[in-house]
């Protein structure tokens, strides 16, 4: 009672106005988002309402905010295309659902696979993905432009030096918004990005025919959606843990994730996940707790319903002057040392993973290839095997796996002799293929002639072999 209490009302008067800085920050993300799937406003931002809602109740990392994100929009734009609304809707709700049963057996166990240069990749990425995304806000868009973003990013990096009680994104947003309106500058503000709806969402079941057939069109989005939506949500959580210096549970993100979703889905808003820029926003303004999403999503609805009017005319170079900070906060510039001091594969493993991320925009992409690169340079590593002939005995350094039975048998083609010791003593035996190395090398040197005596055996690999001969 005492962890639920702390983490609702530990830290109410920040959590609060971090919230306030998060629900300002989802409007013109969310209306990105339903650019890129090609959908009404109105299903982003319901999305991105009823998902930081739900997940701060049901979510296992504390200060975590989820709502509509690139990452899912891109999973959904062919579906909107090639089938529409309700099809959207629907494969949100299926979302839900596997992204629940995954949480239910225990998906988040896998982030213990993901290297720390995989990671790093990840972060990298992301860090330069949510500058890029800023770009078409200030370039080419006039002096003044530049100016409201130059000075709103001063503004967050200098308030704090002097000023703390109110986050600093948040006073840099009014005091430029104040600027803004009174000076008569033309800018362009998030009203040019889409309409607002003034009602909040209700409930409906997705118009769609239930039956096998749909159920074949929409799986293969909503097994990719949960995928990407869950390695995003996951990620993240880490991210955050780094940063605050504390432990969440995972597989109640995984299933929170899947309950928001599947919610989501059944009052007109498209899949989410975890975002990690509004996130570290959120931790950077001193939200902590279950308070922050809760207020983000709240006041994000309270904004475009009550305050539309007014949250319309907020510049977008003011906006994107704050994600901007967002950007080289997430970025890790201990990289360039990591690129420096690591070993040659995991640098190149992140490198890779980072490239492959902005090309395909892709997060669930770059991470599997990162962590099949890293497992293929760790298995090419250990494989390693030596055979030294000491006295007649020859000895054998390193484990015997799959990958290191060819240079295994290579090693005993031009052995003879009345009586061959193989010795185990400093080597492990670990699969079939171990075993399958060692009978096919007795039987080679058997055919010749040699007597061959296997020894030095541990208990695992001696089971392993007993039960295999």
């Amino acid at each position: 009672m005492h962890t639920l209490q702390q983490q609702w009302f530990g830290n109410v008067r920040a959590d609060v106005l971090a919230g306030i800085v998060v629900g300002l920050a989802l409007i013109p993300e969310a209306l990105a988002f339903a650019f890129i799937v090609g959908v009404d406003p109105r299903v982003a931002l319901y999305a991105s309402f009823t998902i930081a809602v739900i997940t701060a109740f049901v979510g296992g990392r504390p200060g975590l905010i989820s709502a509509a994100t690139g990452a899912m929009a891109l999973v959904l734009v062919s579906l909107m295309a090639d089938h529409g609304l309700q099809y959207v809707l629907a494969a949100t709700v299926l979302t839900g659902i596997i992204q629940l049963i995954l949480g239910g057996f225990g998906v988040a166990n896998l982030m213990r696979f993901i290297p720390n240069s995989v990671m790093l990749g990840f972060v990298n990425a992301l860090g330069i993905m949510i500058f890029m995304t800023q770009l078409p806000y200030l370039v080419g868009s006039g002096v003044m432009t530049y100016v409201f973003a130059i000075v709103t990013l001063i503004l967050v990096y200098a308030v704090p030096r002097f000023f703390t009680a109110i986050p600093a994104p948040l006073i840099a947003i009014v005091v430029m918004t104040a600027i803004a309106l009174f000076s008569g500058v033309k800018l362009q503000s998030i009203g040019d990005l889409g309409t607002m709806p003034n009602s909040l969402p209700t409930f409906f079941l997705p118009d769609i025919p239930l039956n096998l057939e749909t159920l074949k069109i929409i799986l293969p989005y909503s097994l990719a959606l949960a995928i990407v939506g869950l390695l995003e949500s996951l990620l993240t959580s880490q991210v955050l843990d780094d940063m605050t210096d504390t432990s969440s549970n995972k597989n109640r993100e995984a299933r929170g994730q899947g309950i928001a979703n599947f919610i989501t889905g059944f009052f007109g808003g498209m899949a989410g996940c975890a975002l990690i820029g509004q996130s570290v926003i959120n931790i950077k303004s001193g939200g902590r707790g279950r308070l922050s999403t809760l207020t983000a999503g709240v006041f994000l609805m309270f904004l475009i319903i009550v305050l539309g009017d007014v949250v319309v005319k907020i510049p977008m170079p003011v906006l994107a002057g704050v994600m901007v900070m967002v950007a080289m906060t997430t970025f890790n510039w201990g990289s360039f040392k990591f690129l420096k001091s690591a070993p040659r594969s995991e640098s190149v493993v992140m490198l890779i993973t980072v490239a492959i991320i902005l090309y395909t925009h892709n997060l669930a992409i770059g991470v599997v290839v990162g962590v099949i690169l890293s497992a293929l340079f760790f298995v090419a590593k250990i494989s390693r095997v030596t055979v030294t002939n000491e006295a007649g005995v020859y000895k054998i350094k390193g484990p015997l796996f799959f990958a290191s039975t060819t240079k295994f048998i290579q090693s005993f083609d031009q052995v003879t002799g009345k009586e061959v010791i193989i010795d185990f003593e400093d080597s492990q035996l670990w699969d079939e293929s171990a075993v399958g190395a060692i009978l096919k090398v007795k039987q080679k040197l058997e055919s010749k002639g040699s007597c061959v005596i296997i020894q030095n055996l541990n208990a695992s690999s001696e089971q392993l072999y007993g039960k295999l001969l």
